[in-house]
């Protein structure tokens, strides 16, 4: 374990005396009930991945592949089912193995807010949000009020010592009553991470990101202008079959609003990014056999467009609009060593939809409280042909490829989305909840599209080969939720339970001996001398998840605060006898905290049980159970000036989550195969500075 403990000393500009303790406040974790947010926590984290922050939230996990490939998991569900946006703007990912998770794009020391909408997300903030839906708001100074120009800045670095790690960030704002904008620059930094008993290889990561807005008012009229770089190097992905070479990427996006009274609200925005990706298997971690060298570059477009009108008054508020949002993906792997070689991955795959809704919320009297809403979207999709060395070699992939391009690969779902929620206050302390919904999802192109035997999942790091089913349907889910939120002077207490039934559910299933996939995996197996299982095919079946979560804090005094979460959700097939895959193990947490008015301290106890309801279909194997103490405290020395300093697994417990993955990697500190391990004791630091 490395002793020494980084630090990063930022220098800053002249102090503005204007500021105060509250522009230090760490970053807000926040979750929505119904129509209103409560502060769940204050979060420290210096974690690379902005996924990371989900810990704070009830419901809500991370399916780590790598340092920068968290996928959030909420109530059991991930990936592409979680509407991950970021200032309201989609993002499809450009790794077709989720390298690059939406939720990645986020800049952590650049947000003011990770919104977490709790349990059933209104239909009026996602297109598709079947597994719920979150939103990364940027910090962004409002127009001031006067001719007179108002600037504010920020500088932040931290440390720690786990990988050498390093991040600094700052950002230059200014406004007037008339005009603002922003430029905010960040650089992230860190070696392979160690565990006790040896490293993780490789985990390893580098990024870059840019960003600059403008903003300018006039009447009632609003025009906002933001332009992001992100540049990725080097980053391990030990959960994956191949490591990030590169990520680059631009991001754009104008937003018009208007305004011409409190009862009405106009907004239109249009965005876009390009993005370019490079992988490789022999980069990073131990290359392969020269003949078995892989390299994939992929590029994605993505482009979307939203129109929201809002009217309301003190008892109601009608919110009704249209979206759209396109992505289209190219995907080719190669052999450097082997001109000849060479796999379509996906070609032109692109999937658009698009989309209206209508929202209601009413105040029925001073107790009852309710909203419903409605949305359409009409989901299509399509491939361009494709080919590969192998099927011009084998028999069966020449099948698979001859079967893929005869078939009418062009695909339409039309998809409803309904809601409906109440809150009944009993008294000024007391709230009773209920909601019921159905959320509906269209096939990812991963899922329609994967032609050949690939890993190219979206993530899933099962180790398992799939191919893709065109004709898949809609997932259909159904939703009941009950809940109870308590509120008094010194006590929070908000659970929840939940059931939902899902139709068409996607997931790997088993296919036939005599399936052309199934015949190119054995005849593979037999040319390299590997033992690579049979492969699985995207398929609907029938599942359902239920459980429990629940956040709350007491307040023992007015310097004391105890705080948690508890969590639980199961997931099952219906139509089988068999658990669904990569589902968190039944987690708490509990935080001591003390306030000592400009220094702070919070110790916090987070165990999670072993799981083992697992999946038999996608070969999961069960996992142990385990506890870790980390340690935080912060010192606000000055109204512009934050140190903190803590401690991650402050015992140096050894232990393997259950959503880490298994390790892909030769590594003689971690078996191939085995699940990967989580970091070791993290002694951090942090510096905070404003202007």
């Amino acid at each position: 374990m490395r002793t020494h403990i980084f630090c990063c000393v930022l220098l800053g500009a002249a102090a503005n005396p204007f500021a105060t303790a509250q522009d230090l406040e760490e970053l807000l974790v926040s979750a929505r009930h119904d129509s209103r947010t409560i502060d769940v926590t204050t979060a420290l984290s210096v974690a690379p991945d902005a996924a990371r922050l989900l810990y704070h939230a009830p419901g809500a996990n991370v399916t780590s592949n790598g340092p920068l490939t968290g996928i959030p998991q909420y109530r059991g569900l991930f990936g592409p089912r979680i509407a991950v946006t970021m200032d309201g703007s989609q993002l499809a990912p450009a790794g077709p193995n989720w390298m690059d998770p939406p939720i990645s794009y986020a800049v952590t020391a650049q947000l003011e807010s990770l919104e977490v909408y709790r349990g059933i997300a209104p239909v009026s903030v996602a297109q598709e949000s079947l597994g719920g839906a979150i939103d990364a708001r940027t910090r962004r100074m409002d127009f001031g009020g006067s001719e007179d120009f108002h600037f504010e800045g920020r500088l932040v670095g931290s440390g720690q010592s786990i990988n050498s790690g390093y991040q600094l960030d700052t950002d230059i704002q200014g406004s007037n009553e008339h005009h603002r904008f922003k430029l905010s620059a960040m650089l992230q930094d860190g070696d392979d991470a160690e565990f006790p008993g040896g490293e993780i290889l490789p985990s390893r990561y580098q990024r870059e990101r840019y960003d600059v807005g403008y903003g300018t008012r006039w009447g009632d009229h609003g025009l906002q202008l933001d332009y992001g770089h992100n540049d990725t190097g080097d980053a391990g992905t030990p959960a994956l079959p191949m490591d990030i070479s590169y990520f680059e990427g631009d991001l754009y996006k104008a937003t018009y609003r208007y305004e011409p009274a409190n009862t009405l609200q106009v907004v239109a925005a249009t965005y876009a990014s390009e993005l370019d990706h490079g992988m490789s298997n022999f980069h990073l971690r131990p290359p392969p056999a020269s003949a078995l060298h892989r390299k994939n570059i992929a590029t994605t477009r993505n482009r979307g467009f939203r129109l929201q009108v809002s009217k309301g008054d003190d008892r109601s508020l009608w919110r009704v609009g249209i979206d759209g949002f396109s992505e289209e993906h190219d995907s080719n792997i190669d052999n450097p060593n082997n001109p000849m070689f060479f796999v379509d991955n996906f070609n032109r795959a692109e999937r658009r939809v698009l989309g209206a809704f209508v929202e209601r919320g009413q105040s029925f009297n001073s107790r009852l409280r309710g909203e419903a809403g409605l949305r359409l979207n009409r989901a299509r999709s399509d491939a361009g042909a494709v080919n590969a060395t192998p099927a011009m070699m084998m028999p069966p992939a020449q099948a698979l490829r001859e079967a893929f391009n005869a078939a009418d690969r062009e695909q339409t779902d039309s998809n409803v989305d309904l809601v409906a929620k109440l809150n009944h206050h009993l008294g000024d302390t007391l709230v009773l909840y209920a909601g019921v919904a159905q959320k509906q999802r269209a096939p990812s192109y991963q899922e329609r599209y994967l032609w050949l035997p690939l890993e190219a999942t979206g993530g899933l790091a099962d180790g398992q080969l799939y191919i893709g089913d065109i004709a898949l349907d809609s997932e259909r889910a159904r939703t009941v939720e009950l809940g109870v939120d308590h509120s008094s002077e010194r006590m929070q207490l908000h659970p929840r339970v939940f059931y939902t039934r899902i139709h068409n559910y996607i997931q790997g299933t088993p296919l036939a001996e005599d399936h052309p996939a199934t015949r190119m995996v054995r005849m593979m197996n037999a040319t390299n001398g590997t033992q690579r299982p049979d492969p699985l095919r995207f398929g609907n079946v029938d599942a359902e998840l239920y459980g429990f979560d629940m956040d709350w804090s007491w307040r023992a005094s007015d310097r004391l605060e105890f705080s948690g979460l508890l969590n639980y959700v199961r997931g099952k097939r219906r139509d089988i006898h068999d658990d669904l895959y990569r589902i968190a193990p039944p987690n708490a947490t509990l935080r001591t905290s003390l306030d000592l008015g400009s220094m702070s301290a919070t110790l916090e106890t987070v165990v999670y049980a072993a799981q083992r309801d697992v999946s038999k279909t996608n070969r999961e194997q069960v996992s142990s159970g385990h506890g870790v103490v980390n340690l935080r405290g912060t010192w606000h020395v000055s109204p512009v000036l934050q140190l903190a300093v803590g401690a991650e697994n402050l015992f140096d417990r050894k232990y393997a989550p259950h959503l880490g993955g298994y390790n892909r990697v030769s590594n003689p500190d971690v078996a191939t195969g085995q699940r990967l391990p989580a970091q070791g004791m993290n002694l951090f630091a942090r510096i905070l500075y404003v202007f």
